[in-house]
C-alpha cells in the first residue's frame, strides 16, 4: 500500500474506533504523513525477552512503512540518547523517547476542544507528528512546542520542515512553559506529570484548557482536562481510558540509594496486602496517599517482600505474605502504608468511584484530588 492509502485507512479505523471524532482532525490525519517522523526507524520489543530487550526497525526493511501506520507507541530512543540507527542487534535498556500511538494521539487533540485562531503550547515535541497535527490543524503561528532533548527537537524540525511545518519550536524545559509566546487558549502535555506546575497555569489564559497526564511514582495515571480560572486556580476531571506517558524527565524518581534496615519498624498485620497495588484504581488512590513512594520487590529474611520507599523522607512500608495473611513493618518518620490503607478503606467505603468521578483542583503546584462521597 501507499502511504497515502495507509494514511485513509488509519483514519478509517481511528473514526471507527471512536478517537478520530470531527472533521478537521480527520482531514488533519488523511493528510500528515506519520512516516515522515519515523525517518530514523524506530526499536521493536523483542518477544519473550525478560528483561525486555529491543531490537531496531530501519526504513530499508519491507515492514517499516505500514508499521509507520499501525495504531502502535513507537519508540525512537533508548536510555536518553541511543537511536535506532546506532544498534545492531538487541539493547536492554529503558526507553526514553516515542511516537505516541495514533489513537493517543488523536483522542487528546480532540479532548483539547481546540478552536479556530486558538494559540496552543505543546509541552513534549517528541517525533514532531502531533506538532504537525497541530499546524494543518491551526496554522504554524499558533503552535508553540517545547522539548527537552535537543538532538530530538533537531530531528522533528527536520520532519516538519520536510512535512511543509515550521512551528515555534523551544529546546528547554516545558515544565516551565514558554513565557515569550504566552499566553495560550490550549495547553496539552504528552508527558506523564507528577503535579502541574503553576507556570503553565499563569500562562494560560482564564477560561482556557490544560490537558495532561498526572502521575505518581506508583505508576498509575490518568488523563486529566483543566479549566483555568480568574483567580489563577484550575479545576477539572479525570477523563478515563487509564492513560500512561513516560514521565517527564525532571520529574523522574530519584535513585532509591542505601535501602533502610528493614528489621526495624513497628509490625502488625495489614488490612489487604501489596497486590491490591495490580488494580490501576487502586494503586491510583494509593498513590494519592503517597505520591513520593516508590515501589521495590525484594527478598528479605527469606521471602518475598513489597518495599514502598519515600526516598525523600526516608518513610517505609515492608509487606509479604505469612500463613495466608499480609503483614506489614514500617519505619520512618511516617507511616506509609497507614496512609495507604486509610486512602484506599475510606475510597472503597464510597463505593470505588471511578477515576472520572474525581475532582481536581490546583491553587498550588499540587493537585487537590478527591473523590465523591456516598
Amino acid at each position: 500500500m501507499t502511504d497515502e492509502e495507509l494514511r485513509e485507512r488509519l483514519a478509517e479505523r481511528l473514526t471507527g474506533e471512536g478517537s478520530l471524532r470531527t472533521p478537521s482532525w480527520r482531514a488533519a490525519v488523511r493528510a500528515v504523513p506519520r512516516h515522515e517522523f519515523l525517518r530514523g526507524g524506530f526499536f521493536e520489543q523483542v518477544e519473550g525477552s525478560v528483561p525486555t530487550a529491543w531490537a531496531p526497525l530501519l526504513p530499508d526493511d519491507p515492514r517499516w512503512l505500514e508499521r509507520c501506520y499501525d495504531d502502535d507507541s513507537l519508540v525512537t530512543q533508548i536510555a536518553g540518547t541511543i537511536v535506532p540507527g546506532d544498534v545492531s542487534g538487541q539493547i536492554m535498556r529503558a526507553p526514553t523517547s516515542s511516537s505516541t500511538m495514533p489513537g493517543l494521539v488523536v483522542r487528546m487533540l480532540e479532548d483539547l476542544q481546540v478552536d479556530d485562531n486558538h494559540h496552543v503550547l505543546e509541552i513534549g515535541t517528541g517525533t514532531g507528528y502531533s506538532t504537525a497535527l497541530l499546524c494543518h490543524r491551526l496554522g504554524d503561528d499558533l503552535v508553540t512546542s517545547v522539548e527537552v532533548d535537543e538532538n530530538v527537537s533537531a530531528r522533528a524540525r527536520t520532519a516538519l520542515g520536510q512535512c511543509g511545518f515550521a512551528p515555534n519550536l523551544i529546546v528547554g524545559d516545558g515544565l516551565v512553559g514558554c513565557r515569550d509566546a504566552a499566553p495560550y487558549d490550549r495547553v496539552i502535555a504528552t508527558c506523564g506529570l507528577l503535579s502541574v506546575p503553576h507556570e503553565l497555569i499563569e500562562q494560560t489564559r482564564p477560561g482556557g484548557i490544560i490537558l495532561t497526564t498526572l502521575c505518581g511514582w506508583l505508576y498509575a495515571s490518568e488523563l486529566a482536562r483543566l479549566t483555568v480560572h480568574e483567580d489563577g486556580t484550575a479545576s477539572g476531571r479525570f477523563l478515563g481510558g487509564q492513560i500512561s506517558f513516560m514521565l517527564a524527565r525532571p520529574q523522574l524518581p530519584p535513585p532509591l540509594g542505601f535501602l533502610p534496615d528493614l528489621d526495624e519498624g513497628d509490625e502488625r498485620r495489614a488490612t489487604f496486602g501489596a497486590d491490591a497495588m495490580d488494580d490501576w484504581n487502586t494503586r491510583f488512590v494509593a498513590q494519592l496517599a503517597a505520591p513520593s513512594a516508590q515501589r521495590v520487590s525484594l527478598t528479605h529474611a527469606g521471602r518475598a517482600e513489597q518495599l514502598f520507599l519515600d526516598v525523600d523522607t526516608g518513610a517505609w512500608a515492608a509487606l509479604w505474605e505469612h500463613d495466608g495473611e499480609w503483614m506489614v513493618r514500617q519505619g520512618g518518620p511516617s507511616r506509609i502504608w497507614d496512609a495507604i490503607e486509610d486512602h484506599v478503606t475510606r475510597w472503597r467505603a464510597a463505593g470505588t468511584p471511578p477515576l472520572e468521578q474525581f475532582e481536581i483542583t490546583l491553587t498550588s503546584d499540587q493537585p487537590t484530588i478527591t473523590w465523591p462521597r456516598r
